[in-house]
């Protein structure tokens, strides 16, 4: 028989029975839509860890002044300032090491005429915005000239520029810290939220020469709190962070066994542990919502065990007429994939629809990839065949003189 008459007898057949083959269909429909759903959750989830990962920067490891004990009281990782600008100096000479770009927060007032914010003011390099990718939207950064000078400039976050400036344009604008006035130079273009959940765009740039002098003064001298450092290559991150730890190490004459007082971290191990726990969820969530594709298929057998009983007369006159078993089977497993294709089919709008009303109401990314709606047709197409298969051979070995015979 060839495919065409097939397809137009199983349309037949599933029009006949219209209730029948809806509630069949129905097991699909849900199943598709929940794998569909869950999928999406996933995607989303994934796409979110993978933009905060490229938000971070390329190849970069941070170097954060460490725990020290003083009185007896161990002090936590970040609180003491243990790094200087000369540690930052030595760094950058280092092979394979390509920016090196020393850091020191302090939350500080920004005034703009009559509005204010509380922000964290970071003094660094001209080298800070390489190492985390981070593009200016509008003016310039601020140059070696100025870490020379401590030239009072500022390049500020999206955040910092809202808050203070509203809708109006904020480069060429003078804001005021700590009572002092600092030409904005440049706006950073949008960065979005950290692993921690903190607004990167809250932030404003000042050269570090100018925070130590001017800004934080004796508080910090020379020091620094943390110094970013960009790898030449992802492959060389493991062996600049063994020779940066060493370098240290013997500056800060610490002798071996004993605790450091700072800490070497890669951050892409950490971005990649996260994305790596997104990926187990997605797989999770997307195995847990197939059980209903199982159950689904079930119902297609159970259904087509029914239909094939039904229609045992119908089978063996077609045999008596000369159909062969072989079309018997493809008839039957036609009806059970197109059964299945359909379900699979409506459950694909209903899996997007339900995605969308879940992203207005919880404010979620979910995201409804081709790839994830392939793979529902093509494992509806799997579940049709297997679960289709036992009834439609079952039809295909009626003997034909018993089948006539069944009332």
């Amino acid at each position: 028989m060839i495919y065409s008459e097939l397809l137009r007898e199983s349309g037949r057949s599933m029009r006949t029975n219209r209730m029948r083959t809806a509630l069949t269909m129905l097991g699909m429909m849900i199943g598709v839509a929940a794998v569909v759903a869950m999928l999406a959750v996933g995607n989303g989830a994934r796409a979110s860890v993978n933009a905060v990962i490229a938000s971070l920067g390329s190849n970069m490891l941070m170097v954060i002044s460490g725990a020290q004990t003083s009185g007896g009281l161990r002090v936590a990782s970040g609180a003491t300032p243990t790094l200087h600008l000369t540690d930052a100096d030595a760094i950058r000479s280092l092979p394979g090491v390509a920016a090196v770009a020393p850091a020191s927060p302090q939350a500080a007032q920004i005034v703009a005429g009559a509005n204010n914010w509380s922000t964290s003011v970071l003094g660094t390099t001209p080298d800070y915005l390489q190492i985390r990718d981070w593009p200016l939207a509008r003016g310039s950064n601020f140059s070696l000239s100025d870490m020379r000078s401590a030239a009072r400039v500022a390049v500020i976050g999206q955040t910092v520029a809202q808050n203070l400036f509203g809708g109006a344009e904020p480069v060429g604008q003078t804001i005021r810290i700590a009572r002092s006035p600092y030409q904005v130079i440049g706006l950073l273009a949008p960065k979005g939220q950290s692993f921690g959940g903190q607004d990167q765009d809250d932030t404003v740039l000042v050269p570090i020469s100018t925070a130590q002098r001017k800004l934080f003064g004796a508080q910090f001298g020379d020091t620094v709190r943390v110094i970013m450092v960009q790898a030449q290559g992802s492959e060389l991150l493991a062996p600049v962070q063994d020779e940066v730890a060493a370098l240290l190490r013997q500056r800060h004459h610490i002798a071996a066994g004993q605790d450091p007082d700072f800490s070497v971290r890669n951050l892409t191990e950490f971005a990649n542990a996260a994305a790596s726990t997104t990926r187990t969820m997605s797989l999770l969530l997307g195995l847990i919502a197939s059980i209903s594709l199982v159950v689904g298929g079930i119902g297609i057998m159970n259904i087509m065990l029914v239909s094939v009983t039904e229609r045992t007369r119908e089978v063996g006159l077609r045999m008596a007429v000369g159909a062969r078993p072989a079309d018997i089977l493809e008839q039957f497993l036609m009806e059970a994939v197109l059964v299945s294709l359909a379900g699979c089919l409506a459950g694909i709008l209903i899996g997007i629809a339900c995605v969308q009303v879940v992203n207005r109401l919880f404010a979620l990314h979910s995201l409804v990839t081709a790839g994830s709606m392939l793979l529902a047709v093509l494992v509806s197409l799997a579940v049709g065949t297997f679960f289709g298969f036992y009834p439609a051979r079952k039809a295909a070995r009626l003997e034909p003189i018993e089948a006539l015979r069944y009332q």
